[in-house]
């Protein structure tokens, strides 16, 4: 698929664009109005968004140039357009969570994500497409439609921030937030071919997003590059009276460039049976281009997290049950069917084995952080073991083979959200069609700058960047 045409001057990543609008070599109304011409241009064949809010974006943008005048302070990201997942509430603005139920819900708060952005200035234009209520890998959704992935319209964008991806990997904008339960960021950016961040459990504040799963929902960012992505995240992050579960942990510094005392570790186990063998060549190709960086670079064994997929199924949609209980009957003809049916076989969880899971949970943590990470700082993983599937090969409807397409989808991302580990997604490859291969680089609990900086090294090192189409900045005058 082409972009639509980028106009010129564009600035080449987030911290660019904003030091562009300070030094009024760009305008914010100039990158905002061309942010919305690509997303309306786009829209007809990527179906990204659900609303562009092209009037706002506007307003706000002439705004954020005006403060520029002015010589007022100015965020991180002044005037810098971007867009969201269709579930972070906005006081006096509709939040629908890509449902029927809530299409004209207006929220009275802002979450506290939104409300940070806004306050580093950045201007979103609009709500992107995901699955319903967050529920579903593939991006599919009976309702508005799905996101259509840039790199081949007939393939899934994976899910649930499937319209997070499908924008950022079109060059819509440079970056997005999304959500992550079991690999509702890492599966988009993986599909679309851009960066994404699963933070620790608890290091961004949850206050006004969507409800999903309250002991396995994560905040972060889809981004074109891992500079991009975690920017974002470094202006999100951070603890949150409004949220008590959002950690005052470490704040996050800038990524390391020397990498020469990290351990790297190739993960195996289920991480290295049955792979395509384009996403066998990704993992290979990391090994080879980390090795001359690191202290080491070698296979790791891990433990048997065959069971984590159930267990994390148990969790996950155990509290997604309560938190749908009094919609699913009052109003289940209101679902669509691939969301209905999952809580429908939610509410038959038994309580015993809800709890038990939660418990297992701490013992697994504990037993992966001694026997992988005592051997190694971070690790290498894929994020699917095969390439993005085609929309039609996993659109099962109601069909109880979705509990089968949901299992292989996120095999490889929801060990991860299980056990609260951060995890930085990036394309590591290409098939010969052109298609993603996305890895996962895992650290311990409040590590999440050593997988970012081990991340941005290989980036660098592939030379793949995004399949964000480049924008290109004009010399200064």
């Amino acid at each position: 698929m082409t972009a639509a045409a980028v106009a010129p001057g564009e600035p080449a990543g987030l911290a660019e664009a904003t030091a562009a609008i300070r030094e009024r070599r760009i305008s914010s109304v100039e990158l905002t109005q061309a942010a919305l011409a690509r997303a309306q241009a786009l829209q007809p064949a990527l179906n990204a968004f659900i609303a562009i809010e092209a009037e706002a974006a506007r307003a706000a943008a002439q705004v954020a140039d005006e403060a520029v005048a002015a010589g007022r302070p100015l965020g991180a990201l002044h005037g810098v357009p971007f867009a969201h997942k269709d579930m972070y509430d906005r006081a006096g603005r509709i939040t629908g969570c890509g449902s029927a139920i809530r299409t004209g819900h207006v929220a009275s708060t802002t979450s506290t994500a939104m409300t940070r952005l806004e306050a580093a200035g950045a201007i979103s234009i609009g709500r992107l497409n995901m699955s319903e209520f967050a529920m579903g890998p593939t991006g599919l959704n009976a309702h508005h439609g799905r996101a259509c992935n840039p790199a081949d319209p007939e393939r899934v964008t994976g899910g649930s921030s499937s319209g997070s991806g499908a924008a950022v990997g079109a060059g819509i904008v440079r970056a997005a937030l999304g959500s992550d339960t079991g690999g509702s960021i890492r599966l988009p950016a993986a599909c679309c071919g851009v960066v994404g961040i699963k933070a620790t459990q608890g290091r961004v504040s949850r206050h006004g997003a969507m409800p999903l799963s309250f002991s396995q929902d994560c905040i972060g960012p889809l981004a074109a590059s891992v500079a991009d992505a975690w920017l974002v995240l470094r202006l999100i992050a951070g603890p949150d009276g409004l949220d008590p579960t959002c950690m005052d942990a470490a704040p996050l510094g800038a990524l390391r460039e020397d990498l020469s005392d990290l351990h790297i570790g190739i993960g195996g186990g289920m991480f290295a049976e049955g792979l395509a063998p384009e996403v066998a060549a990704a993992i290979a190709d990391a090994a080879r281009v980390l090795s001359p960086l690191a202290a080491t670079v070698a296979p790791v064994g891990m433990p048997d997290l065959s069971a984590v997929a159930e267990l994390a199924n148990v969790v996950a949609m155990s509290e997604a049950a309560a938190v749908h209980f009094d919609w699913l009957r009052d109003r289940p003809q209101d679902y669509g069917p691939q969301p209905r049916m999952r809580l429908a076989q939610a509410l038959a969880i038994p309580a015993p084995l809800y709890v038990r899971a939660l418990q297992i949970r701490a013992v697994m943590l504990s037993e992966f952080i001694d026997t992988v990470f005592s051997r190694c700082d971070v690790l290498v993983v894929p994020a699917m073991p095969f390439l993005p599937p085609l929309s039609a090969e996993v659109d099962v409807g109601d069909d109880p083979r979705m509990n089968a397409v949901v299992s292989a989808m996120t095999s490889f991302t929801r060990p991860f959200s299980y056990l609260g580990l951060p995890v930085v997604t990036l394309p590591g490859g290409r098939s010969a069609g052109g298609l993603p291969v996305g890895l996962q680089i895992v650290a311990a609990p409040w590590r999440e700058d050593l997988a970012a900086s081990v991340a941005a090294r290989l980036e660098t090192a592939l030379a793949l960047g995004s399949f964000a189409r480049p924008l290109t900045l004009r010399p200064a005058a």
